[in-house]
């Protein structure tokens, strides 16, 4: 008896998490399936493991005879007939004790494809933004490069300069998930710079970087599509304006700002750029719950609060 109900339960619990559920439930055979279960808790009511290791737990002895006060002893107990209560309810709890194993292993399964996917399909979209926000910066460079050595001026050698390190910058630093902070300002810096050559004198530029950024990181190429826009939209041949740059880094945040002055034109009402599009919604995949930005246009200025907790 004892290896019999030692053998039948865990058979039960076996059978059920890696045969029959698999096999026939998950399959959506669940008339075979109710079947099988019904004739199985059929045998182990018709077997009463549980009665039967209780039975032999007490043995059945006979008094000796002739023996003085065992004459009116009760008799000793024999093997238990009827229905095996806890048998069924062992039953029970090995078959749902099984079935919620199998149940939640699948659900874990489940969610891990389902955040695989989701993963993979961020992935994705951020290969394809990074992919488009490279050939949109370099071509609004070239743009302006071009712009001078039409004119003829002495500053193209310089730009030529200027935009090698830009395009090393791109093909190299930028292709990794995280640069250092440096890096970028120094891509920054020289992307004002070919800026500051097209520019009159009717427009300032203030480039401005405080803090401490040795020990920072950032996602490359990040603030660029903000700074490309204030240089497409805040520059006037006819009216002097201001564009204002800064970084302010702490040890805990990474604030970037940009000010200008908002030039409309039917170009600006219809897009505001497809960098700036880009870098909010990588914005949302990289910094999610970290990071604030506020885009503002009152009083005839464009203005950009960018805080990254780092």
């Amino acid at each position: 008896p004892f290896i019999q109900f030692y053998f039948i339960f865990p058979a039960i619990f076996y059978s059920n998490r890696f045969v029959l559920i698999p096999k026939l439930f998950s399959e959506k055979k669940y008339l075979l399936y109710f079947i099988t279960i019904v004739l199985t808790f059929l045998f182990v009511f018709w077997l009463k493991p549980f009665d039967q290791i209780m039975s032999s737990s007490v043995p059945n002895l006979k008094p000796p005879s002739g023996f003085p006060g065992f004459k009116n002893s009760p008799p000793l107990p024999e093997k238990r007939q009827g229905f095996d209560i806890m048998s069924s309810i062992l039953f029970l709890l090995v078959w749902l004790f099984s079935s919620a194993i199998f149940v939640f292993r699948e659900w874990r399964r489940s969610e891990q494809k389902v955040l695989q996917a989701q993963a993979d399909k961020a992935n994705a979209e951020l290969s394809f933004l990074k992919a488009q926000v490279n050939p949109h910066f370099l071509f609004n460079t070239l743009n302006n490069i071009y712009s001078l050595a039409v004119t003829k001026s002495e500053h193209t050698a310089v730009s030529i300069m200027k935009l090698s390190n830009i395009m090393r910058y791109v093909t190299d630093d930028a292709r990794e998930d995280v640069v250092s902070l440096i890096k970028e300002i120094e891509c920054m810096r020289d992307y004002i710079d070919l800026q500051r050559l097209r520019l009159g004198k009717n427009t300032e530029v203030i480039f401005e970087v405080s803090g401490e950024v040795n020990q920072k990181q950032v996602t490359p190429l990040l603030f660029m599509s903000f700074i490309e826009n204030a240089f497409k939209y805040g520059v006037s041949n006819h009216e002097p304006s201001v564009i204002e740059i800064r970084v302010i880094t702490d040890n805990t945040t990474i604030r970037f700002y940009t000010r200008n002055k908002l030039f409309e034109t039917k170009k600006t009402m219809e897009r505001t750029g497809i960098g700036q599009a880009n870098a909010l919604q990588r914005l949302e995949r990289l910094y999610p719950n970290r990071h604030s930005i506020d885009i503002n246009t009152s009083d005839g200025f464009y203005t950009v609060q960018l805080t990254l907790q780092t």
